[in-house]
């Protein structure tokens, strides 16, 4: 076996993704658990979607469109961009999996953050590149010692805005800072993920900005839009990047229920409003609970929030997943006195504080 391995595949560490339901509520014999470790959406997925899904079923037996056409189409007359400045995914993780291999030589490297989005680290190893990080700086990017950190070797620089896991961001003067005086040799993706959520006013809006720099926004269908089950991202870029990430794609990668259900969700606007205000109502009602409750948290223009606890995060965890509550610690972010919360529905909320209570008093 060590003869046919890959030399250095074991030192690549997997990403440890949140427990689903069915393997908490078998595990310790919970009838109804209540996830809220892996910033889905927890209202669901729009009537319109699910509509979508069922009649795809007759097409099932046929493969997907590779182009996504109709999808494309859509999206494109949404964003205000050409169909062509766009690249769809099974799930943002594919597109991060194809930018490092489109654009990546022999020797370069990936430059990001120490606390972020694990997959950019991942990903780049796995394919055989380095992944160099910088500290947060107040548990946000800190853009000013990312670009001291840029060398000759650097080539994409990962940036998460909002940040995952604080739900922190760099405002427009920040990453334009960035942006605008990035060397012509180096590459910048942004991920939006969580674009949805976002109510700060100094928040950059950067997508008319793909077409006179070297920039590639990474968004997804995952979150605000409830299509996590499903696995489609999409990438936005100047058409010659994403001529070059085409020749890299997998034929058919995005399936034809994801294709009918993202075009779908896109023209139900009403539910992603409805989703993204109960979630921003949701969110200080929580920072007022855990406020009242001692809990100093991280403000978040994200759907989920980062707190931080007196006790061991991991072990927090242990304590909320045996009394229902599926909660994420940040052990592998290297944050173990911090856990994340997705924010849930409202009942959802008012039973994560009410366990949460009574676990910090069994603990006194």
């Amino acid at each position: 076996m060590e003869k046919i391995l890959r030399k250095d595949i074991d030192k690549l560490n997997a990403y440890v993704p949140g427990k689903p339901i069915d393997l908490v509520e078998r595990q310790f014999g919970i009838k109804k658990a209540i996830k809220l470790g892996s910033n889905e959406n927890s209202f669901g997925a729009p009537a319109k979607a699910k509509s979508a899904i069922k009649k795809s079923l007759n097409e099932i037996f046929r493969y997907p469109d590779g182009t996504c056409y109709y999808l494309r189409k859509t999206l494109a007359k949404k964003l205000k961009v050409q169909p062509n400045s766009l690249i769809f995914g099974n799930g943002s993780d594919e597109l991060i999996d194809i930018i490092i291999k489109a654009f990546l030589n022999p020797k370069e490297e990936v430059l990001t953050s120490k606390t972020t989005f694990v997959e950019y680290e991942i990903i780049a190893k796995a394919n055989g590149f380095k992944a160099k990080s910088v500290p947060l700086k107040e548990f946000k990017y800190d853009l000013e010692m990312l670009k001291k950190k840029i060398t000759d070797k650097t080539k994409v620089i990962f940036i998460a805005n909002p940040n995952n896991p604080t739900g922190t961001y760099n405002n427009k003067k920040e990453l334009l800072g960035l942006i605008n005086n990035l060397p012509q040799d180096k590459l910048i993706v942004v991920d939006e993920a969580y674009i949805e959520f976002v109510d700060a006013p100094d928040f950059p809006r950067i997508l008319k900005l793909v077409n006179k720099k070297n920039l590639i926004i990474l968004r997804t269908f995952s979150k605000a839009y409830g299509l996590a089950g499903l696995r489609i991202g999409y990438a936005i870029a100047n058409p010659k990047f994403i001529q070059a990430m085409e020749r890299i794609r997998q034929p058919f990668n995005v399936n034809i229920m994801a294709q009918r259900a993202a075009e779908a969700a896109l023209s139900d606007t009403a539910f992603v409003f409805r989703t993204a205000k109960i979630v921003l109502t949701e969110k200080y009602k929580l920072y007022n609970e855990l406020t009242r409750m001692g809990i100093s948290y991280i403000p978040s223009q994200a759907n989920f929030i980062m707190f931080k606890t007196a006790m061991d995060g991991q072990l927090l965890c242990k304590k909320l997943i045996k009394k229902g509550i599926i909660a994420r610690d940040l052990k592998q972010y290297k944050l173990n006195n911090y856990v994340r919360i997705t924010i849930g529905k409202p009942g959802e909320n008012k039973i994560f504080i009410k366990k949460l209570k009574e676990i910090f008093a069994e603990d006194k």
